[in-house]
């Protein structure tokens, strides 16, 4: 490929590249609840955590990669590693098992988790690392621990993350169960959708810690009590992830729209609305509720864990609109 100095000009490509999405998500505003973030984004190198993926295209999906021998395909790969989009890593004939977030949303989460220093924080769906590796960036490889069912997942994330120079706490298992072994945790992040709050992820968290995780196609941010007990607010943010794999992903079909105006088929938090209350209203309660009180958006929906019950509800955990989530 030409020696060093090829990879020299991508090496400058790439810090030309980071440094302009370090702008461009300091401008949406995404790490103001938590700037130290910057720093994090500023330095590690996400190039180095998507050596490969696909991006859509008219026929399906086109793979670019670092190896290419083109020089121009490996300059549209750094390029768009530092675009502020998902990115495929995993496709398994067509479908989508893997991706690296969109960085400002991976921000917008970080920020939301109000992390110190000297917390321990487990994240939930590995994917590339690259989330791990902003972690132990600002908190310390020991700090974080990061696990994933798929054992190719977790091996390609270590090699993603020493190559970085990070070595964070790799696990390959189940994330619904958590990772007992290096419990408690101050904070607990997952990156993958799931239909309800594992009640292991309570077990593993100290009393006043945080849970963050997409639920339904939304982020809910919740406080621990105890083992038994937790309670919070969804974030203003849409948020669509891959379901995290080997829990239910309930293959049911989407339920008929008939009957619903189109101004709230194709409203997000409608949609969002429905998501939650699956299996407890059909669309047209849901329609009825969300016209009634005037388009709610995410924030004002909730999610409360108590014992054995675990349920949504709108405004008020005790008000008169509650669903029951999956146990």
């Amino acid at each position: 490929m030409g020696g060093h100095a090829i990879d020299k000009d991508l090496e400058a490509l790439a810090a030309s590249a980071r440094a302009a999405l370090v702008r461009e998500i300091d401008a949406s505003g995404a790490w103001a609840a938590d700037p130290v973030w910057r720093e994090a984004f500023a330095a590690v190198p996400r190039h180095l955590f998507v050596p490969y993926y696909y991006v859509g295209v008219v026929a399906g999906f086109e793979r670019r990669w670092g190896e290419s021998p083109d020089r121009p395909a490996r300059e549209r790969w750094v390029r768009g590693a530092y675009q502020d989009a998902p990115l495929a890593t995993r496709l398994r004939d067509g479908e989508l098992l893997s991706s690296s977030s969109q960085p400002s949303l991976m921000a917008a989460m970080l920020a939301e988790l109000r992390v110190e220093d000297g917390d321990r924080v487990l994240e939930i769906g590995t994917g590339t690392g690259y989330n791990a590796a902003l972690l132990a960036h600002r908190l310390g490889d020991e700090q974080v621990t990061t696990v994933d069912l798929d054992p190719e997942i977790t091996e390609s994330a270590r090699r993603h993350l020493a190559a970085a120079g990070y070595h964070p706490v790799v696990v390959t298992g189940d994330g619904a169960r958590g990772v007992p072994a290096r419990a408690p945790f101050d904070r607990i992040v997952a990156t993958c959708a799931l239909p309800s709050i594992p009640r292991a992820w309570l077990a593993q968290c100290r009393p006043g810690g945080r849970i963050l995780t997409p639920l339904a196609t939304g982020l809910v941010l919740l406080t621990v009590q105890d083992a038994e007990h937790a309670e919070g607010r969804f974030l203003h943010t849409p948020a669509y992830f891959v379901p995290l794999r080997g829990s239910d992903r309930s293959g049911a079909p989407a339920p008929a729209l008939g009957g619903v105006p189109h101004r709230a088929r194709e409203s997000d938090v409608f949609r969002f609305l429905l998501a939650l209350t699956r299996g407890s209203l059909d669309p047209q309660e849901a329609y009825a509720l969300w016209d009634r009180e005037g388009m709610p958006q995410r924030e004002r929906y909730g999610i409360t864990v108590s014992g054995d019950r675990e349920w949504a509800w709108l405004d008020d955990p005790e008000g008169p609109y509650a669903w029951p989530l999956p146990a």
